[in-house]
C-alpha cells in the first residue's frame, strides 16, 4: 500500500485506510499517536482495531480507537480532541480521510482552536472538503 498522509496542521495528518505495515514507517517519521475514526468491519479485509493497536504499540506509538459512521457525534469529537491536547504529532484515519477531517475540525472547534473558513481552508489544501459542515 501506498500512504498518502496529509497535513491539516503543524502536527496532525490525515489519510485514508492505513496498512500494518505502514506502522513502523510512521514511528520513524516521528508519528507519536494513531487514531483510528474506521469502525471494526466496514470493509471486508481491513485491519481490525485490535490489530492495528497491536502493531502501533509494537512500533511505539498509542493507538486509539474513536469509531464514527456518519458524522461525527458528540463523544466522537471529546475522544477526537483529547488526542490534539498535547501537541503530539498524530495520524487520524478512515477509509477515505473524510471523517478524521470532519473529526479533527469539530475537536478543534470544541477545543477553541481555529477559526471555521481556517479550519476548513486546512481541510480543503489536504484534498477534503468541509464547506458543508457545521461548525
Amino acid at each position: 500500500m501506498s500512504l498518502i498522509a496529509r497535513p491539516l496542521s503543524l502536527n496532525v495528518w490525515v489519510a485514508p485506510q492505513i496498512a500494518l505495515e505502514d506502522l513502523p514507517s510512521l514511528a520513524a517519521q516521528g508519528i507519536r499517536r494513531i487514531v483510528s475514526h474506521r469502525p471494526d468491519g466496514e470493509e471486508p479485509g481491513q485491519p481490525s482495531a485490535a490489530e492495528m493497536a497491536a502493531a502501533a504499540q509494537a512500533a511505539g506509538m498509542a493507538f486509539i480507537h474513536v469509531p464514527i459512521a456518519g458524522m461525527p457525534g458528540e463523544d466522537a469529537i471529546a475522544a477526537t480532541a483529547g488526542t490534539l491536547q498535547d501537541d503530539a504529532p498524530v495520524l487520524m484515519f478512515c477509509r477515505s480521510g473524510t471523517r478524521s477531517a470532519m473529526a479533527w475540525a469539530m475537536a478543534r472547534r470544541s477545543l477553541g482552536q481555529g477559526e471555521p473558513d481556517d479550519l476548513r481552508a486546512a481541510a480543503a489544501s489536504a484534498g477534503y472538503d468541509l464547506s458543508r459542515l457545521p461548525l
